[in-house]
């Protein structure tokens, strides 16, 4: 019992047993007076009748209505229970056996004597004779109770029968919920305990359950990709920085050493900068990849004309890639805006033409395009260089990631991964595709109308 009260899933399916517990009284207490109103009225129907026929027959035939009652009398002792009276002025009972007391004129409940059973409950009219006699008539009201008994003992035993369908259903339900938040909560616990890769289960219906294990199960992949990231980052920054470290420490070390002209000292101090200069733009752009992530800078978002941008940096860096051998062309369609950071996607667009720049051979066309569709907006900057092989195409993204091709130049191998970040923050998507040959970088961001 302190199971079933301690448990949210419980206490939810006995909550909803209990609602549709009560709901089913309500209206059994509703249909149960409906029909015992339309029962009363029915008698009621039937008492005016037989009154307004009696006092038909008194005025008919002459005022034989003690002949009248006595035929009805001998006829109810072996069908409906219709029980007669006239009273004189006085508040005599001068006819019929039903004996009571002179009531009120009008319908009324009644209390009278029945010669079986004593006192009794009937339902009976008053009228007024011509002669300033009272006529009642009335009739027992032993069918109308029978029926409402009949009534209750068969609302009681099914409303028995809904509570103990509802707590067998609570307990199911209950026991389905639990279940099911107990395989969750067993995951998320597992995850704690250091399994990174364990996943929510699913049943396959597709239900809440299902789409919430989903939804974190998404998220528990960008969590591992989150921690594959930083394992990664902290090995590659170790092994980057571990050689050109270990150069100027030589080189500084020597320095100190007999012998060494001034010269040759400030020749290595200015080395000694310039390799610190670069392990700074390293971390700088490790800590603009990371704050880019972190997606705070997603609530400063506001309009951006894509089409001019696009535009203006083609313009802009036209002239430069002109110097380098190569060219570039671009197509634009006129009036497209996102949502965005226009620094950041212009950061991004940038990073694309200088790869496509860096990695090409002299006399290459670039070309960069936005086009559009219904619900997105698509950059892409396309070569016609060696391109990247397809099983590389997932890996160029990742932080300091270099092919073979690419170590011989200078770089750390972060500027697709910034531009993976910023498509990210703004819920795009960046892919890779063949141009036949080289290579098309694509940037897919959400169209804002």
């Amino acid at each position: 019992m302190k199971k079933l009260r301690s448990s949210a899933a419980y206490r939810i399916a006995f909550a909803y047993s209990a609602a549709i517990a009560i709901g089913i009284a309500l209206l059994g207490t509703i249909i149960f007076w409906a029909m015992h109103i339309a029962f009363t009225r029915q008698l009621d129907a039937m008492i005016n009748d037989e009154a307004q026929t009696l006092l038909l027959e008194y005025r008919d035939e002459g005022g034989e209505l003690a002949t009248a009652i006595a035929q009805r009398e001998h006829i109810g002792q072996q069908g409906a229970k219709l029980f007669y009276a006239v009273f004189e002025p006085n508040g005599r009972r001068a006819l019929g056996s039903l004996n009571t007391t002179m009531p009120q004129l009008g319908m009324h409940d009644i209390a009278f004597v029945d010669p079986s059973k004593g006192l009794d409950q009937a339902r009976g009219l008053a009228i007024d004779l011509p002669d300033h006699r009272r006529l009642l008539v009335a009739a027992d009201r032993e069918w109308v109770e029978q029926i409402d008994r009949t009534v209750l003992v068969t609302f009681a035993a099914g409303f028995i029968a809904v509570i103990g369908l509802g707590i067998g259903g609570a307990l199911i339900l209950g026991g389905y919920l639990r279940r099911r938040l107990s395989a969750i909560g067993n995951a998320a616990e597992a995850i704690i305990g250091g399994d990174i890769r364990r996943r929510m289960p699913t049943s396959g219906r597709d239900d809440e359950f299902d789409r919430l294990a989903m939804v974190l199960n998404t998220m528990l992949e960008e969590i591992e990709r989150l921690l594959e990231n930083l394992r990664q980052v902290s090995s590659d920054v170790a092994h980057d920085l571990r050689s050109p470290l270990t150069r100027l420490r030589n080189a500084l070390e020597e320095s100190t050493l007999g012998g060494v002209t001034a010269a040759a000292r400030e020749q290595v101090i200015a080395g000694a900068i310039v390799r610190v200069d670069g392990i700074l733009s390293l971390f700088a752009a490790i800590l603009r990849i990371s704050e880019v992530e972190s997606g705070e800078i997603r609530r400063l978002f506001k309009p951006v004309e894509l089409s001019a941008l696009i535009t203006d940096l083609a313009e802009s860096y036209a002239p430069a890639i002109r110097e380098t051998g190569r060219s570039l062309t671009w197509s634009v369609e006129p009036g497209l805006t996102v949502k965005g950071d226009r620094e950041l996607i212009a950061q991004a667009v940038t990073n694309l033409l200088e790869n496509a720049q860096r990695h090409t051979r002299p006399g290459t066309d670039i070309h960069i395009s936005l086009a559009y569709s219904a619900k997105w907006v698509r950059i892409a900057v396309a070569d016609k260089g060696p391109g990247v092989a397809p099983a590389d195409r997932d890996r160029i993204t990742r932080r300091f990631i270099r092919l073979e091709s690419s170590r011989a130049r200078a770089g750390h191998g972060l500027g697709l991964n910034l531009v993976s970040a910023i498509v990210r923050l703004h819920r795009g998507h960046l892919g890779f595709a063949d141009n036949a040959p080289g290579l098309v970088a694509e940037i897919e961001l959400p169209r804002n109308p």
